[in-house]
Parts: structure tokens; C-alpha cells; sequence
């Protein structure tokens, strides 16, 4: 592994540690404020934040209509996820959303198979599917007859519905892309997705009491738009390119054993012992992905 390869590894873990750290923190602030409100803010800070970062570094044209078009349908699924992560997290656990994202990988692959006409390789396959094998057991706490019932809580639910929409974006990223700048459309997907947000938050925003939303709720959506939002994106895409996007891909699967271990540090009880078996399934399926190809590789 060369010099590159091993400071791409190194940051896009610490990237992931990142993002993991998003679901204990949203799920600290999601009582307190509406969750599209809260996700309005989210979007709003970011794209403030970012935007003077990208004219910066590559430019800020003004977009057609047709561009426009194109981002609000990418960040649409976007807007989908992340409202549906701060709704779910008032109702369910860190530990069970990081773990259902990690439906996300075959979710895309599916989409991109009908969407791109990419086909899964033959490794990449079996990860996914441990990666979801390992993901139902975490959810179900190893209990079969839950598992035979299908007793999702109303939290897990609603997080699935937000992982499927999610599942849609890279490949519609893909999809529509059109040469420019990946900062650019990054940009414009989320001031598209301000707009979603701005919205459906409309009826909402007049009944929040805004004197009483506690300060470390804004702090929260500060570190997530900040740290979870900007940083994290630059990473990503930086690594891709020297990794390859499966291997970066991969460490999706590492969110339900870094969300575990964020918990124990913050003093959070232990999880079931049957919780286990399958956090270490979840784990393999991120070694498997980082053997599965090698990094010129361009599908999943």
C-alpha cells in the first residue's frame, strides 16, 4: 500500500468515525425542535458554510433551471433521509439506525443495476449481503421469534423508509452528473434541499418557541452541519479517487460498531450479548469489501 493509499485509509476512517457520531448527537437534540425544522437548519447552515468554501476554490456560476432540476431531484432523497434520521431517532436507538444504514450499499446497488446497468461482483455481493445479514441481527437482537414477527418499532421503521431514500442518491448523483465540479453540485443539491425544507417547514416554523430550544441543541445542528456535512464530504471524495468508491463504500459498515463503542464511552448500557454476532458480521462485511477490488475499480 503506498504513502497516498494509507493517508486516504487513515482519513476516511477518521471520516466515518465522524458520521457515526452523528446518529448519538442527533438523537440527543431530535426531542427538543421539529425534526424538518431541524433538518432545515442542518441544510441551511451547511450550505452557508460551504458555499463560500466551493466559489473559493472552483467557482460559483449561476445554474439553468435544467441544473436546478437535476439537484432538487438528488437532493430530494437526501432531504428524505436526514428528515427521516432526526424523525426516527425520537422513537429508536443509535445503535439500530447506524446499523439499518447499512442497508444503504445494497439499496444503491440495486438502484444503480436498474438505474446504471452496474452489476455487483461476485465478493462484493457476498459483503453486502453479510453486511445485511449482520444488520437484521443487530436490529432483532439475535431474537428469532421478533425476527419471525417482524417486530420493527415504529422508529426502525421510519429509518427504513429513510435508508431506501437514501439508497436512491448515489446513484442518482451518477445519473445526473454532468461534468461539473463534484463541490459545485454538492453546493446546489443542498440549497435545493433548503428549498425542499424551507417547504415543508413552512406551517411549522411559526409554532416553535424558539426562546425555549435548549443551546446545546444548536450547537448539535452546528457540529452536524459542520463536521458530518462539509468535512466529511471533502474526505469522501478525495478518497475515492486514490481508494476507489467501493473500499470507501465499505466503512458504511463500520457505523454500528463505532456508534456501540461511542455509547460506552458516554456511559450508555451494554447492549445484549445476542446483539454481538452480528456486529462482527457487520464488521467482516467491511473487510470483505476492502479485498473485494482494487482501487481503480468504478462500480460497487
Amino acid at each position: 500500500m503506498s504513502p497516498l493509499e494509507k493517508r486516504a485509509q487513515i482519513l476516511t476512517l477518521c471520516a466515518t468515525v465522524l458520521v457515526s457520531t452523528s446518529f448519538p448527537v442527533g438523537a440527543a437534540i431530535a426531542p427538543e425542535l421539529d425534526s424538518v425544522v431541524l433538518t432545515l437548519l442542518r441544510f441551511a447552515l451547511a450550505a452557508v458554510i460551504f458555499g463560500p468554501l466551493v466559489a473559493w476554490r472552483i467557482g460559483l456560476p449561476r445554474p439553468t433551471l435544467k441544473d436546478l432540476g437535476r439537484y432538487a431531484l438528488v437532493s430530494a432523497a437526501m432531504v428524505g433521509f436526514f428528515w427521516g434520521m432526526f424523525e426516527a431517532l425520537r422513537f429508536t436507538t443509535p445503535l439500530n439506525t447506524a446499523t439499518i444504514f447499512t442497508f444503504t450499499p445494497m439499496i444503491a446497488a440495486a438502484v444503480s443495476a436498474v438505474l446504471l446497468k452496474e452489476r455487483l461482483k461476485n465478493r462484493s455481493f457476498v459483503a453486502l449481503g453479510l453486511g445485511c445479514v449482520g444488520a437484521i441481527w443487530v436490529i432483532f437482537r439475535g431474537n428469532f421469534a421478533d425476527l419471525g414477527a417482524f417486530d420493527l418499532n415504529r422508529g426502525d421503521a421510519i429509518f427504513c423508509a429513510a435508508t431506501v431514500s437514501m439508497g436512491f442518491y448515489g446513484p442518482l448523483v451518477k445519473y445526473l452528473h454532468r461534468g461539473e465540479p463534484m463541490a459545485r453540485m454538492s453546493f446546489w443539491i443542498l440549497v435545493t434541499g433548503t428549498a425542499w425544507l424551507s417547504l415543508l417547514a413552512l406551517p411549522r416554523i411559526g409554532h416553535v418557541d424558539w426562546a425555549s430550544v435548549p443551546l446545546n441543541v444548536y450547537g448539535g445542528i452546528l457540529y452536524l452541519a459542520v463536521f458530518t456535512t462539509v468535512i466529511t464530504f471533502f474526505v469522501f471524495q478525495w478518497s475515492a479517487l486514490v481508494l476507489g468508491p467501493t473500499k470507501v463504500l465499505s466503512y458504511t459498515y463500520l457505523n454500528p460498531v463505532l456508534v456501540l463503542i461511542i455509547g460506552l464511552v458516554l456511559g450508555h448500557d451494554m447492549p445484549p450479548a445476542l446483539t454481538y454476532p452480528g456486529l462482527v458480521l457487520v464488521l467482516g462485511a467491511t473487510i470483505v469489501l476492502q479485498m473485494a477490488q482494487p482501487k481503480s475499480a468504478k462500480s460497487v
